[in-house]
C-alpha cells in the first residue's frame, strides 16, 4: 500500500501484481491502518498478534508513514524434509538465500523439530518477531521452543550472548545476521559447543566469503605468501587467500528455490573455492511428486548445477 497508488496484492512465483482496487490509498487509510496496527519497532517493523503476519513501514523524511508493506506468514509443516538427516549430526547450519525464499519459514520448522522431535533446548532469537509472531505468548509453530524478544535490532548480538549465559540452551536460532558484532557473537556461541542456526544475507556461499562483515561465519579469510618452494608445488601466485579459522557453521545450504537447494560441508567448500576448485556438493530438490531427492558428489561451479 503506497500513498496516492491503488493497493496491490503480489504473489510468490508470479510476475507483477495485481491491483485490489481502482481508487489510490489516502493518508487517512494508511493513518487508520497504522493505529489498528499500533506502535513500530525501531526497524520500522510491527506484526498482528497471534499470527505470523509482518507489517512493514514506509516513511517520508518526517517520520509520517506513506506506504506499507505486508506480508503473510504460514507455517508449514514437513517443510524440511529436504535436511531432515542433517539436523541428526547436531552440528551448526547457515542458510543463504534471497529474500522471500523461505529462509524463516524453514527456522520456524526446524525450531518446532529440534524441540518436539529431538527434545532439544532450544530458544529463538526473534529480532523481529517473525520466527514465533507478535505477542508475549509465541506462535504454536515454534514448538516447545522458548523465544527471547529482542528490543531493537541492533542489540541482536547481545541478546544471543545473554541467551546462552542464562538459559542453558542446546541450540540458538537466529535469522538476519548481518553485523559483525552478530558474526562474533555466533562463534562464541559455538565455541561453547551450542548448536546454531541461522540465516545471513547473500545467495550464495562466495557471497559470504566476499563479506568482510560475514566472512568469519565461514572462518574468516586471510591473505597468506608463500615460499618460492611452495607457491611451486602448488602451481599458485605467492600471495593467496586461506581460510583463518574453523568455520562457525559445518554446513551451509543456499537456497536457490524454496524446492532447490544447494548443501555444502563449509569447511571443504571454502578451503576449494579459495584455491579456484569446484567443490563437490550435494543438491537437494523434490522432483514432480514433491518427494524429496538427494544428489551427492556433484560439482559446484556457483552457478547452476
Amino acid at each position: 500500500m503506497d500513498l496516492g497508488r491503488p493497493p496491490e496484492a503480489r504473489y510468490l512465483g508470479e510476475p507483477g501484481g495485481q491491483y485490489l482496487r481502482n481508487n489510490e490509498v489516502s493518508m487517512e487509510e494508511l493513518e487508520d491502518a497504522q493505529e489498528l496496527v499500533g506502535e513500530f519497532g525501531a526497524d520500522n517493523r510491527a506484526g498482528i498478534e497471534g499470527t505470523l503476519h509482518r507489517i512493514s513501514a514506509i516513511r517520508n523524511r518526517k517520520g509520517f508513514i506513506v506506504g506499507l508493506t505486508c506480508r503473510v506468514g504460514r507455517a508449514v509443516s514437513g517443510h524440511i524434509d529436504m535436511l531432515y538427516d542433517l539436523l541428526h549430526y547436531g552440528k551448526s547450519i547457515l542458510f543463504v538465500g534471497r529474500p522471500g525464499v523461505g529462509k524463516t519459514t524453514v527456522l520456524r520448522e526446524i525450531a518446532r523439530v529440534l524441540s518436539d522431535e529431538f527434545q532439544k533446548r532450544v530458544v529463538i532469537i526473534d529480532t523481529s518477531n517473525e520466527i514465533g509472531g507478535d505477542g508475549d505468548i509465541p506462535h504454536s509453530a515454534i514448538g516447545g521452543s522458548r523465544r527471547m524478544q529482542v528490543p531493537k535490532p541492533s542489540l541482536q548480538h547481545k541478546v544471543m550472548i545473554e541467551a546462552v549465559e542464562n538459559h542453558m540452551p542446546q541450540v540458538i536460532i537466529v535469522d538476519e545476521i548481518g553485523t559483525e558484532a552478530e558474526a562474533l557473537a555466533c562463534r562464541s556461541i559455538a565455541e561453547r559447543g551450542v548448536m546454531l542456526i541461522g540465516t545471513a544475507h547473500g545467495e550464495q556461499l562466495q557471497n559470504i566469503i566476499k563479506n568482510p562483515t560475514l566472512s568469519d561465519l565461514i572462518g574468516g579469510i586471510e591473505t597468506v605468501t608463500l615460499g618460492d618452494e611452495e607457491a611451486r608445488a602448488r602451481r599458485s601466485q605467492k600471495s593467496i587467500l586461506e581460510r583463518k579459522a574453523p568455520p562457525t557453521f559445518y554446513f551451509l545450504i543456499e537456497m536457490r528455490e524454496r524446492d532447490y537447494w544447494i548443501a555444502h560441508q563449509t569447511e571443504k567448500s571454502v578451503d576449494m573455492l579459495l584455491r579456484g576448485r569446484n567443490p563437490m556438493v550435494e543438491v537437494r530438490r523434490r522432483d514432480e511428486e514433491y518427494k524429496v531427492v538427494i544428489e551427492r558428489w556433484k560439482a559446484y561451479d556457483g552457478q547452476g548445477i
